[in-house]
């Protein structure tokens, strides 16, 4: 294993350790990791700051066991912030966040290969600032039944006035955003409204679209996980990486790609550098989820 290095990001110091050690199988090192995050952190720290982030974390490479770490680590940095976020019986707990360039080096050089936001921030963790489909292929089906769905939904959408943005999962599925950043938006509502449009998915799609949890219910289905809008719960952030066999990101796309990947025309499958690619051409497409306002209509 190299030695310890020590690298200086926006002024602040950053130990970085074990940089030649292989973290996927495809090869891929701690210090790619790294600097992919640094690179990609200008636009990933938009989607992270503000909010009570969960590490998952590969020590041992993204084909070993991981472990969700949502205490922050007690040997951070001075300079990593911090806020109350749910916890256990015993109360709420202190959670990273992670807001600068810095931040993210130091959190890939823990081998946090995946990020998990929550939908609220955490000056105001009862109020969502956005709803969330996650469209999860179940045996026998795949992204594109995904993208199939997501395009029904975004129809669904359409017809009560509201807007969503996808990205994939970076594992097997697709995500949609609707943004709301609006004070009267509640996690029960974003669920229950998540549900009834899933609801609807189920009688316009039959036996394609299923909103039960139950794993026999899903062959040859897409789940629409209306529950990831539920107070506590968290989703991969925009341009994490994922825990797979090559480095794969949860990336944002375009409702051309969406329809392309529904056709069968397009894999939507990206990896850290074709996400570096693509970002210098098309922006942030995700920017759009963090400030759009939007309110949910009434499911009663």
């Amino acid at each position: 294993m190299s030695p310890p290095t020590v690298i200086e990001v926006e002024g602040r110091q950053v130990t970085l350790t074990n940089l030649d050690k292989v973290l996927y199988p495809s090869g891929f090192t701690k210090a790619e990791v790294i600097d992919y995050f640094v690179r990609i952190a200008p636009v990933a720290t938009n989607h992270l700051a503000h909010r009570c982030i969960t590490f998952r974390r590969f020590p041992d490479g993204s084909d070993r066991d991981g472990f969700f770490e949502k205490r922050c680590n007690r040997h951070r940095p001075d300079w990593v912030p911090v806020s109350l976020g749910p916890g256990d019986r015993r109360g709420g707990i202190e959670y990273c966040r992670v807001e600068d360039t810095a931040t993210m080096a130091w959190a890939a050089n823990l081998a946090a290969l995946e990020l998990h936001a929550p939908m609220a921030y955490a000056s105001d963790l009862d109020t969502p600032r956005t709803l969330v489909f996650d469209f999860d292929p179940g045996p026998q089906a795949s992204v594109v039944e995904c993208c199939q769905v997501a395009l029904a939904a975004q129809s669904v959408l359409d017809a009560v006035g509201l807007r969503g943005w996808c990205k994939t999962s970076g594992s097997k599925g697709l995500q949609m955003y609707v943004p709301l950043n609006t004070p009267t938006a509640t996690h029960q509502g974003a669920a229950d409204f998540a549900l009834a449009v899933g609801q609807v998915l189920e009688r316009q799609l039959v036996g394609r679209v299923t909103t039960v949890m139950a794993k026999v219910e899903r062959p040859g289905k897409v789940f629409v996980d209306w529950s990831q809008n539920a107070h506590h719960k968290t989703t991969i952030a925009p341009y994490s990486l994922r825990a797979r066999d090559r480095p794969t990101v949860s990336t944002p796309v375009t409702w051309d790609e969406v329809d392309a990947c529904a056709s069968g025309r397009l894999a939507l499958v990206f990896e850290s550098a074709d996400v570096l690619e693509r970002l210098p051409a098309l922006g942030d497409l995700f920017a759009p989820v963090l400030t759009i306002e939007q309110e949910l209509p009434t499911t009663g």
